[in-house]
């Protein structure tokens, strides 16, 4: 594990998680709004 945080820093991860959070929550909007919109 030791070999693989060498080659990525820490603030690349977090921007990662960040990226992937961002990308769920926006894939839910769009999710919800189709879904919402196709009822009515």
């Amino acid at each position: 594990m030791s070999n693989l945080e060498e080659k990525f820093p820490r603030s690349l991860w977090i921007r990662l998680i960040i990226y992937i959070a961002v990308g769920h929550v926006f894939a839910a909007f769009l999710y919800l709004l189709f879904a919402l919109g196709g009822k009515g």
